[in-house]
């Protein structure tokens, strides 16, 4: 590299990386590394331009980690970008865009050997890379400063210092990204980190002062969605695949996944996951979500999960002051309007989950909303188009849901709204239909693909879950959901008969030593559809007892297929619904007696 454009492969071939990387010492103070900095890198332009990238940098970085004891040269780079970030806030001021850009050059070179020591060595073994200076043959030294702690404070310091314009947008992308690799070492360990140097640096040192304002200013970087400016140096990410480390920060944030749900690996790539025009606003949000979802330490809480949990509305006039530290204020309206745009990236789910489950002010301010279709539509949305999404996708989408179903303002106002024209939801043309219809029919064809597909039992329950906490508002329902809840429990019914139909024959039949072990198979899935089944008449039974005026269109699908609930009427673990049923029947006996043409029903699709 040099003042010259520089390609992957000039990177072998470059007299300035081969003197970097050797065993002789080079001062900071020599003008070898204005040199250095001073490039112009070509993007990578896909994945594979992105690998051949971070496989070459790999041998390079291995032959430093040689040579660095003794020529001390990585920490004389830290210290050359150390040394251009204490001015960089007034050449931000006078415009003065190539110190920016030689110091935000240095910092990509720091980065990126960052990545491989990581990946090679533990965090000690990092400290002591840091450590190293010029010396002598045959002595060692090391210097007093903590060269580590001042690079990840000075990142801070950046990011919340530094203003957002297009001539800094690079050089804050490398700053939040690089803190992105320094906390990456969780990647690299099976068990959860509970402590650690970077760790303590963050929560405990001189960066402590700065966490409510690094938050928001992540924050704010992710609701002001800028693009990438044009004419950029260096990881304009304009690719299919995102820059050198835009795989590791999302790695990072695919991790914290299976903090919240079942487990699993990876993420289906998306195509708004393969064109990445934000890279600063995705970057901040998965930096925010690393941060505030590390461990408590043994000694202290989580100063940045604190953060995220109490900060209030700017048009919160409260004069009342907050009894947790690290609060701050942030436009709400802002915020929402961010979260509703962006949801088909699973980081801004799990954003909005984290804020719905652990920050109260915000959760109020969401159910408050009477624009509520904006956040709900593209949940539905996620769910809908299940074959596509990963399961930690999915499952977070559903756990929204459950979460603001919870509220009772929440499920009598979403059959207030009506929609028109659903692009997305294919299966039929839908002209005219409540959000709350909509809701259930999404959730019921969720139910049936996980039936037919995974067989997921906790999906089961969290979907008939959101359904139970809404039934008792049910209002105006759609004729063709009507259709749905009725058709769902017609399959139920029919997967309930096949089993016990299996498990009868297998009682009768001869018993091998093979099929001993059926039985309790047949027995433990038998429990599992009568306890759907349960869940589903509960959610009938509630709708009717506090809603039957309002349900027509349910009350004609019952009666059109009343014959499926005969054979339950004698079970002994429906009788106590079953009969409530009963008696709801009998206080309509006109529409279950009738045959009058006012009530028949005709049904608009087949169930």
């Amino acid at each position: 590299m040099g003042a010259n454009t520089s390609q992957v492969s000039d990177l072998s071939e470059s007299q300035s990386i081969r003197n970097l990387i050797g065993p002789d010492a080079i001062s900071e103070n020599e003008p070898f590394w204005n040199q250095l900095i001073s490039f112009t890198f070509t993007s990578p332009t896909s994945s594979a331009d992105a690998k051949l990238l971070e496989e070459a940098v790999v041998p390079l970085a291995k032959t430093l980690i040689q040579n660095n004891p003794r020529s001390g040269n990585f920490g004389a780079l830290v210290r050359v970008f150390l040394s251009r970030t204490k001015e960089l806030k007034i050449s931000t001021e006078c415009q003065d865009q190539l110190f920016i850009w030689q110091a935000h050059n240095a910092l990509f070179l720091v980065r990126c050997l960052l990545k491989v020591f990581i990946r090679e060595m533990s965090e000690e073994e990092l400290h002591l890379q840091f450590s190293y200076q010029e010396r002598a043959p045959g002595t060692y030294d090391s210097i007093c400063e903590d060269l580590l702690e001042e690079l990840v404070c000075n990142l801070v310091h950046l990011i919340v210092e530094v203003p957002l314009l297009d001539i800094t947008y690079n050089i804050l992308f490398e700053s939040v990204t690089t803190l992105l690799v320094l906390l990456s070492y969780q990647l690299f360990h099976k068990e959860i980190l509970r402590e650690g140097l970077i760790y303590g640096y963050l929560t405990k040192g001189r960066c402590l002062s700065l966490t409510s304002r690094l938050v928001k200013t992540l924050l704010y970087n992710f609701i002001r969605q800028e693009k990438c400016p044009p004419a950029t140096h260096v990881l304009q990410t304009q690719s299919d695949g995102g820059g050198l480390l835009y795989g590791l920060a999302s790695g990072v944030a695919s991790g914290l996944w299976s903090v919240f749900t079942l487990g699993g690996v990876g993420t289906k790539p998306g195509a708004e996951q393969e064109q990445n025009p934000l890279p600063l606003s995705n970057q901040s949000l998965l930096l925010l979500l690393v941060l505030a979802n590390l461990t408590d330490g043994p000694d202290c809480p989580n100063p940045y999960r604190q953060a995220v949990t109490c900060f209030k509305n700017t048009q919160d006039t409260s004069s009342i002051p907050s009894p947790q530290p690290h609060t701050f204020q942030i436009n709400f309206n802002s915020l929402y309007t961010a979260l509703c745009e962006q949801q088909k990236s699973d980081q801004v789910t799990l954003l909005l989950y984290t804020l719905l489950h652990q920050n109260s002010n915000m959760r109020t301010y969401i159910l408050s909303r009477t624009d509520m279709e904006n956040l709900v539509l593209p949940i539905l949305e996620i769910l809908y188009h299940v074959e596509e999404r990963n399961s930690h996708h999915v499952y977070m989408a559903l756990i929204i849901l459950l979460i603001l179903t919870e509220d009772d303002t929440f499920n009598r106002s979403i059959h207030e709204v009506v929609l028109k024209n659903i692009s997305w939801y294919t299966e039929r043309v839908l002209t005219e239909i409540s959000l709350g219809s909509l809701l259930i029919l999404v959730v019921i064809r969720t139910i049936q693909f996980n039936m037919t597909r995974t067989r997921d039992k906790y999906l089961h329950t969290n979907c008939l879950a959101a359904l139970a906490n809404m039934s008792a508002q049910f209002r105006n329902l759609h004729q063709y959901a009507a259709q749905r809840i009725i058709s769902l429990f017609a399959l139920l019914s029919k997967k309930h008969n096949k089993v016990l139909e299996q498990a009868t024959q297998s009682l009768h039949g001869p018993l091998g030593a093979d099929d001993r072990t059926v039985l309790p198979d047949y027995a433990q899935d038998l429990n599992v559809i009568e306890e759907v089944i349960r869940m589903m008449l509960e959610i009938i039974n509630s709708c009717l007892s506090n809603s039957l005026h309002h349900n027509p269109n349910l009350l004609y699908a019952l009666l059109y297929k009343r014959e499926l609930f005969e054979q339950f009427r004698s079970h002994p673990s429906f009788q106590d619904i079953m009969q409530n049923l009963d008696t709801v029947r009998l206080c309509v006996p006109a529409l279950f007696q009738t045959t009058g043409s006012d009530l028949v029903y005709t049904p608009t699709a087949t169930f």
